[in-house]
């Protein structure tokens, strides 16, 4: 990755209309309901972007949306890249350098996961409030790094504090329930074992997926605040576990989006 890329993509989009968006949003697995929601919307194609990776995934649209959401410019990722569709933690992570040159100046991520916290349920929200990288690397291992900010990035508070007690509260008044937890993120794309849910539950994680964790230590790279909700779309129990049923998990995420693009347009108003 090099800085004449990005500069190349930038102008790209902003010769489409892309116009200092304020607010960046990355949408995961089954939640593309959020685009109906924004006004006066222009469309690029991740293939037409330059420098852009291609979404491989058969439910994952590939393109960035730009528009009013909520009073507010924003530009959304309809669809992300992961490291089990053969991509590196740099192709994976390029599209929020991009949106950050563009202007953003808050980034919320949403991904669907399973609950390894027994005590959540299928359709519940998660606000991440910390993470536990199983993906065994970084978006900044790389030689050029500080050419784009310091190479040893603090994590101590990875996620905005200030972002996450205001969708606490929002959640709290429109009576949407809100879990919080630990997101664990790793490989895939196959689900995990029992003995691998029970590895998890030990080493504390509430939810795990296979997404947005480079995304964020980007962000903090960049010090860009951030926020990020899992949409719990199963419940991995090692004991009472079922086989996984792809098509149950879509239509749980896609029921739940709703409540979550509720919390996001509250809280974008508020930013």
């Amino acid at each position: 990755m090099t800085q004449v890329q990005l500069d190349e993509s930038v102008e790209y989009l902003k010769r489409r209309g892309f116009d200092t968006p304020e607010i960046g949003i990355v949408l995961g697995t089954g939640l593309g309901q959020l685009v109906d929601d924004i006004e006066d919307s222009i469309e690029a194609h991740y293939n037409h972007i330059p420098h852009f990776p291609l979404a491989t995934v058969e439910f994952h649209s590939g393109k960035l949306i730009y528009g009013t959401i909520a009073g507010k410019k924003a530009v959304v990722m309809q669809g992300r890249f992961h490291l089990y569709e053969g991509y590196d933690f740099l192709d994976i992570t390029y599209p929020i350098r991009v949106m950050h040159q563009l202007g953003i100046q808050k980034l919320f991520v949403s991904n669907a996961a399973g609950a390894i916290n027994l005590n959540f349920k299928k359709g519940d929200i998660m606000l991440i409030e910390d993470h536990i990288n199983l993906q065994g690397g970084s978006p900044l291992a790389f030689r050029n790094v500080s050419e784009f900010g310091n190479r040893f990035v603090d994590m101590s508070e990875p996620y905005d504090l200030d972002m996450r007690q205001k969708i606490e509260a929002i959640a709290e008044k429109e009576g949407i329930s809100l879990q919080k937890g630990v997101y664990a993120s790793v490989v895939g794309p196959q689900l995990e074992t029992k003995a691998e849910y029970r590895m998890l539950k030990t080493l504390g994680a509430d939810a795990v997926g296979m997404s947005t964790v480079p995304e964020v230590i980007v962000a903090n790279h960049l010090r860009l605040p951030i926020m990020a909700v899992s949409v719990l779309t199963d419940e991995c129990d090692p004991d009472n576990l079922e086989p996984v049923n792809i098509e149950e998990i879509l239509a749980i995420a896609n029921k739940t989006e709703p409540k979550m693009i509720q919390l996001f347009k509250e809280l974008i108003k508020q930013l």
